[in-house]
């Protein structure tokens, strides 16, 4: 990717079932969050804001704010098994102050087909953002359904955790597509191996 240029659509992925997991994702396989422009294809991607949401104006401070939240927030929802550690503690109640800031109001707007349209109330602030984030994250780790739904990807070496809504509750990748095709051609290599050896 160039730098400053927008990421290809896959390069940004949004099939963790959360928001929150979501931003998680971001940081594998690399830091995927790199520059501003990015962070705005993510927090539309994301579904934060409605297409066409004017962010020009987040800038550098608002890359700190969201990678910080997404460090506190990893470490609740990893942390989750061993909730025990000083670190667990600060990383919650730094979600849950965030969580405090109100999301960015939306309103109804009739489209030009006549039919409504979501759009937000005003340019959204950095802060209502990461409130929505932080309640995200909150929402899911105290719903004891979604968080029974929580897994972490069965493929080597990925740490995505997903909210399983499969049907049986059986899905072993956070993307078929991608950690389940490696799992599948690894798999065949190894029947392949064997057959010729």
């Amino acid at each position: 990717m160039a730098l400053g240029t927008a990421p290809a659509p896959y390069e940004l992925r949004f099939d963790a079932g959360r928001v929150c997991l979501d931003l998680l994702a971001t940081t594998h396989p690399t830091e995927r969050l790199g520059t501003v422009e990015v962070l705005r294809a993510w927090i539309t991607g994301s579904g934060l804001v409605p297409p066409g949401t004017p962010l020009a104006h987040a800038d550098g401070s608002w890359l700190v704010a969201v990678r910080e939240v997404r460090g506190c927030v990893g470490q609740v929802v990893y942390g989750r098994l061993t909730p025990t550690t000083p670190s667990y503690d600060r990383a919650l109640a730094r979600v849950n102050e965030l969580a405090r800031a109100a999301p960015p109001a939306p309103r109804a707007r009739r489209g030009q087909d006549g039919t409504l349209v979501r759009e937000l109330d005003g340019p959204p602030e950095c802060a209502a953002l990461l409130g929505a984030i932080a309640r995200d994250a909150v929402e899911l780790l105290t719903d004891p359904v979604a968080r029974a739904s929580l897994r972490q990807c069965a493929g080597d070496n990925c740490p995505i955790v997903y909210l399983d809504t499969s049907r049986g509750r059986r899905r072993r990748w956070c993307s078929s597509e991608v950690c389940g095709n490696r799992e599948r051609v690894a798999r065949h290599r190894r029947r392949a191996a064997v057959s010729r050896a």
